[in-house]
């Protein structure tokens, strides 16, 4: 095989790929990217942890076709250094691989591409089009709340649920809970002779921190996904993203949350950031191995009193609220309660509540008729 290629471009390419690469693995095959070289002028290249996988098709100059698997952290490392603005790939029949760039060359050993692990269908005649900006601004707010290496698997991830309209995720772990739905404009592209848009699907964590960071802010960019019963496929302009799912039913989260508190309290968002980030000198001390994290909030009034004490030292703020129903103290995970408000929209957030040991509702107190989203926070139990 022998392939030419733009520096730039293929530099670019292999830093998405690098998502999909398996670290510490006893198959060497998943710690590299296949590579695909075929007339005319056409390089596929794939990375694939058996979990997720990315595939980008590279603008290059075939002079040999070929089929085989560098080592992805040394072939993006040999990029990283090489200077000039063409890189040349060969692999010859011993599978030693060697890459020229300018007066400079690095050798490593090839893989043959036929060992590399078989990927799912990239394709399904279940698909739908969306904006790239609404998928990622959701998924920035719901995606803190997933639970990591939860016992309930289907918990370890982000719930979709896709109508002809809108657009719903929900995440959720033994202490926090976020829910998001939009209604946005989706184009049906289902060639099984569904009109209907209906999908109900669980998104692997992992693979929800990579999807947020390959998806553009741009309000004109879109997305195709693809689903298949066991697979999602991600359409990003020129990158292939695909992903196992998490297989079960998700939770009930509409009976978990309450909508009926006795308590509401409303104080301007950034206030109580900025009262709670001072809070968080105190309460992520590190004491004796662990973390004291519970910050208590007084509601006495039309006054929001913010406290946390710890061997470090003691915080104390004052806001001034709006505030209906009985006075109540209560503590919460601070680090929890930050980024539960911070992933609320609006400049205004309301709090609702009906006892220091039931859970908190958190919600924007600007209501946007295309957006909905709720965030429930247990409290912790106080010992002083």
């Amino acid at each position: 095989m022998k392939v030419i290629f733009n520096r730039s471009s293929i530099s670019a390419a292999v830093a998405p790929l690098m998502c999909a690469v398996s670290g510490k693995s006893t198959l060497s095959t998943i710690e590299g990217i296949l590579i695909e070289a075929k007339f005319p002028d056409t390089c596929i290249m794939t990375t694939f942890d058996l979990e997720k996988g990315v595939r980008i098709s590279v603008e290059a100059k075939v002079i040999e076709e070929g089929k085989f698997i560098i080592n992805a952290q040394k072939f993006a490392q040999t990029l990283r250094v090489m200077e000039g603005d063409e890189v040349t790939l060969t692999v010859d029949d011993k599978l030693v691989a060697c890459i020229f760039s300018g007066r400079s060359s690095h050798k490593m050993i090839a893989l043959k591409g036929e060992e590399f692990p078989g990927i799912p269908d990239l394709e399904s005649d279940r698909s739908f089009i969306v904006g790239q900006a609404v998928i990622k601004k959701m998924l920035s707010k719901v995606s803190f709340a997933m639970g990591v290496n939860d016992q309930r698997a289907v918990l370890n991830g982000t719930f979709f649920s896709i109508s002809d309209d809108s657009v719903m995720m929900v995440s959720c772990d033994s202490f926090k809970l976020a829910k998001c739905k939009t209604n946005t404009e989706l184009v049906n592209k289902n060639t099984n002779g569904n009109e209907h848009l209906e999908y109900k699907f669980i998104v692997p964590v992992k693979t929800v921190n990579e999807l947020n960071k390959l998806l553009d802010d741009d309000e004109e960019a879109l997305v195709q996904i693809f689903v298949t019963r066991k697979h999602i496929v991600f359409n990003i302009g020129e990158i292939v993203f695909f992903s196992r799912l998490v297989d079960g039913d998700y939770i009930d989260f509409n009976r978990i949350i309450v909508t009926s508190h006795r308590i509401k309290v409303e104080v301007d968002k950034r206030e109580l950031i900025s009262a709670l980030e001072r809070a968080s000198l105190i309460t992520e001390e590190r004491i004796a191995g662990s973390v004291r994290s519970h910050v208590k909030l007084d509601i006495d009034g039309n006054d929001l009193k913010i406290s946390a004490v710890s061997s470090a030292g003691s915080t104390y703020d004052e806001l001034g609220i709006s505030h209906e129903g009985d006075n109540i103290i209560i503590a919460f995970n601070n680090r929890f309660l930050i980024d539960s408000i911070r992933s609320c929209g609006g400049e205004r957030v309301i709090l609702s509540m009906s006892s220091p040991l039931t859970s908190m509702n958190i919600e924007p107190a600007d209501v946007d008729g295309d957006c909905e989203e709720i965030f429930m926070l247990l409290p912790v139990r106080m010992k002083d």
